[in-house]
Formats: structure tokens, C-alpha cells, sequence
């Protein structure tokens, strides 16, 4: 998951709206949204490595993750940052609790951002810092640098978040409007993150077209006081594959048909 933004309004119906894109290299397999073996979890799988970039669990928890952009990869052996979310997921722990302990083997990992929420708590963490990030009510996002760092794409998606906040209604289609804008950023606006120029270019967009690389899932999330809604679009090199929507109540086991 590349952009994260959020609208996060304590004692409301739906206390927290997420949306997201996740940009990964086409060639490496994921699994569309769904329930995963046992039925606690719902998210997307990336099938390389086992972990998740989003998702939430039956208890109405939430754990999602970006990458932090480096200009050289490292190579090392390191555990799936994948994995980070899945363990919230799994877990009982609060935020706070998760996060703390997770602050003392961060170093472990490749850098990372990570946002939890337990029903009630929302919380990111910085794990170039280790750092516990605290979230103020409103529209939040974070990209690839840290939480709310004003690259252009974050602005222009904190922005049209706040701007159908304004306008009373917030519907699909317009979320999905949001996270499907191909504009990159001119020149002189884009972010020095010491990767060349075309590919600051590329991935100034909040919606990433490459030949080899880009947005593969789109995803829409709100996290009620009493029931989850979570829908996703993925997509391939050129074309939309599959649009997925679950609505679950928090805390009911799943339905099956016999």
C-alpha cells in the first residue's frame, strides 16, 4: 500500500473512513479481497510472502502499512513487513500496547509507516523513528515518508477527502474518483526522495500506470460503530480484474450456506 488517507471522527456513526491504493510490481501474485482460512480475517493476500497491506478482522480491528521510499533497495534477508498487520489483526493487544512492542524490533524490518485501530484507538507508527504517531480527529494521510508529509499526492487526496467531507455526501464513486487521479506533479513540486527524476514523476501520481509497475487495488473502507463496510478494485498491466465489497456486523461470525 503506496497512499493512505483517512476521515476519522470519534462518536460518530462511522467513526473512521479509509481509503487507499496499494502500487506493487504486476509480477508479483496477490490474492484479491477476501476471507482468509478461518474466517477472522478479510483482505487482500500478497501470495509471495503471506502478509497483507490492508485489511480488518471479524473484532472490527484495522491495520494497514506503507512502504518507506528509499533510493536504494536493500537486499538483506528481512521478515515480510506484510506480516505486521496480520499480527494486529490476529491479536487482542491495543494500539498502544502493539506499537510499543513492536517499537523494539522495528529495526528488523525495512522501513515501514503502520496505522491500527481497534474500534476505538487510531494510531500510526514510524518505524524509521520508532516512532508512536498520534492522530488527531479529521483527515490524516501518508504515503511512503512519513505521516502527513505534504507530497503532492497526499495534499490532492487530504484535499478532495476534505472537499466531499464539506459537501455532506461521500459516495463510492467519488472515493474512487480520488484514488483513480493519474496527474503527476510538475517539477518543481515533486518530493527529492534521491531516485531519479522520471521515477519521482511516475510515482507522483496517486494513481500509478507503468509497464511493469503500479496501482494494483484500490480500496474503500469504513469502519462503523457496530458493522465494517470494505470494497476493492484490483487491477492488472492494463485493465480493472475484479471489484469485491463484504459488509460484515463487528463481532458476528460468518454466515455459511450449507
Amino acid at each position: 500500500m503506496c497512499i493512505l488517507a483517512w476521515d476519522w471522527q470519534p462518536g460518530s456513526e462511522i467513526p473512521l473512513l479509509l481509503i487507499g491504493n496499494r502500487d506493487e510490481y504486476y509480477a508479483r501474485p496477490a490474492q484479491a479481497l477476501d476471507w482468509w482460512k478461518g474466517d477472522q480475517i478479510l483482505a487482500g493476500k500478497d501470495l509471495q510472502a503471506g502478509g497483507t497491506w490492508l485489511g480488518v478482522s471479524r473484532q472490527g480491528r484495522l491495520a494497514a502499512l506503507t512502504n518507506y521510499r528509499l533510493p536504494v533497495i536493500d537486499t538483506a534477508p528481512r521478515p515480510s513487513r506484510g506480516e505486521l498487520t496480520t499480527r494486529f489483526l490476529q491479536g487482542d493487544a491495543s494500539p498502544e500496547q502493539y506499537l510499543s512492542a513492536l517499537a523494539l524490533e522495528a529495526d528488523r524490518y525495512n522501513p515501514f509507516n503502520l496505522l491500527v485501530w481497534d474500534g476505538e484507538i487510531l494510531l500510526g507508527f514510524e518505524s524509521r523513528h520508532r516512532k508512536i504517531v498520534t492522530l488527531s480527529p479529521g483527515i490524516s494521510a501518508v504515503s511512503n515518508a512519513d505521516f502527513d508529509t505534504p507530497w503532492p499526492k497526499v495534499q490532492r487526496l487530504k484535499g478532495g477527502l476534505q472537499q466531499l467531507r464539506q459537501a455532506g455526501h461521500i459516495s463510492k464513486a467519488d472515493l474512487l474518483a480520488l484514488l483513480q487521479d493519474r496527474k503527476q506533479a510538475v517539477d518543481p513540486e515533486l518530493p527529492r526522495t534521491g531516485i531519479s527524476l522520471e521515477m519521482e514523476r511516475l510515482l507522483s501520481a496517486t494513481f500509478i500506470t507503468s509497464t511493469s509497475y503500479g496501482t494494483r487495488a484500490s480500496s474503500i473502507v469504513q469502519m462503523g460503530a457496530n458493522s465494517v463496510r470494505f470494497l476493492e478494485q484490483s487491477y492488472g498491466e492494463t485493465s480493472l480484474l475484479t471489484t469485491t465489497a463484504h459488509d460484515f456486523a463487528v463481532g458476528t461470525p460468518r454466515m455459511r450456506l450449507v
